[in-house]
């Protein structure tokens, strides 16, 4: 049976504390950066999850052709595995509340986002729902306000 899509928390992420990540890891984007803006970023702090998420989006729009997808999809996956890793670092074990209210969360919730947004386009369903449900495990309204 295929994943489905869940707007909700799952049952046991209502159990454990809000992951609040420190300021020193909020992302440094701020919008309008150029492109060689978010490549210098991501070399001098590569931890950086929203500048991964930032990149991938950047060339998920630059249009259809494979080479800038599986670009994105790279950049999305780094910010995805390096928003986890902070997480994990900061008491997260896989499941539980992670704002989106709290600034320094934003940079990693936009790097799962990214990967699902990313999978979906390469036609990766799984990865895109599972990547939503986290999105949505992790604060179910954070989706919502990424969208617009």
């Amino acid at each position: 049976m295929a994943e489905q899509i869940r707007k909700g928390r799952d049952l046991f992420g209502v159990e454990h504390p809000e992951v609040r990540l420190p300021a020193a890891l909020a992302s440094a984007v701020v919008g309008g950066e150029t492109v060689q803006q978010l490549e210098e970023l991501a070399v001098t702090n590569p931890k950086d999850s929203g500048v991964w998420a930032a990149l991938a989006a950047y060339h998920l729009q630059q249009g259809a052709s494979p080479s800038e997808k599986i670009t994105a999809y790279a950049c999305a996956r780094t910010g995805y595995h390096r928003g986890l890793d902070a997480l994990r670092s900061n008491g997260w074990r896989g499941t539980g509340p992670v704002p989106w209210s709290h600034e320094p969360n934003r940079g990693v919730l936009r790097a799962i986002m990214m990967l699902s947004v990313v999978a979906h386009a390469i036609g990766e369903e799984d990865e895109y729902i599972r990547c939503l449900n986290l999105v949505n495990d992790c604060d179910p309204d954070a989706a919502d306000q990424m969208l617009g």
